[in-house]
Order: structure tokens, then sequence, then C-alpha cells
């Protein structure tokens, strides 16, 4: 499959909807999450409406605060923190409480985000439900 980075096919929503629901298993102080296409379109988010137009917005603020695109953000206020990575041609914004962990936050979004834009999915780690496992 061909990157994103050159134009080739974005990821399946069902995967991009894996993509959410991991970071949400790996964040537990996310209050909500979208991965965004290129043209800057929801393709999978956690719930609610307007994360397009919000995670354009963020980003295209945070680029206009350099001569680059930028490829993470990070905002925190006295009510939660914003973050945003890109990778890929994809992009991931998010909000959690306040004080997350930043770094863990970042880092989280960008491998979730490699794993996406790669082609090879993103790891189902999501618990098995009782009666599918093997041994069973």
């Amino acid at each position: 499959m061909a990157s994103r980075g050159s134009g080739g096919p974005g990821p399946a929503a069902a995967e991009a909807e894996l993509a959410v629901a991991r970071m949400g298993e790996m964040s537990p102080d996310l209050r909500g999450c979208a991965v965004l296409g290129d043209d800057g379109e929801a393709i999978a988010s956690s719930g609610g409406t307007g994360w397009s137009a919000a995670g354009a917005e963020f980003l295209a603020a945070a680029d206009a605060a350099g001569a680059e695109p930028a490829a993470k953000v990070h905002v925190a206020t006295e009510e939660g923190e914003a973050f945003a990575v890109r990778e890929g041609g994809l992009a991931m914004v998010a909000v959690t409480e306040r004080f997350s962990l930043a770094s863990l936050v970042l880092f989280d979004m960008r491998t979730i985000l490699r794993d996406l834009a790669s082609g090879n999915g993103v790891p189902d780690r999501r618990a098995q439900p009782p009666g599918t496992g093997e041994g069973e």
C-alpha cells in the first residue's frame, strides 16, 4: 500500500476507529480524540461532532506560529489540555483532563498514527470477550 505522504489511499474507517479506541485505552485522562485525513476531515472520532473543523482550526493556528507545519502541538489551560500530532499524511487531535503527562500523550498519539499510516494497521489489544479466547 502506498504511504499517505505519497498520496496513497487513506486508512479504512474501521482502522481509524481502532486507532481512536486504542488511544482511549492508553490514555485514561482522555476526554476525546479524532483521526483526521490529509484533507482535514475526521475519519474517526471518539464521539460528538465538530472534530473536523476544530481539529483543522487547531492545526492551522499552530501552523501560523512558524515557517513549517507543526508536527506536534500541546496547549494547556485551566480546563484541560489539547494535543495534535501529524504523521504520514494523517493527524490526531485529542483533548485530555488537566495535568496529563504531555510527553506520554504525544508519544502514544505518534505511535498510533505511525501504525495507522504504515498500512499495517493498529494492533488490536482489546480484551477478548469470555468464551472466544484460546483454550476454552
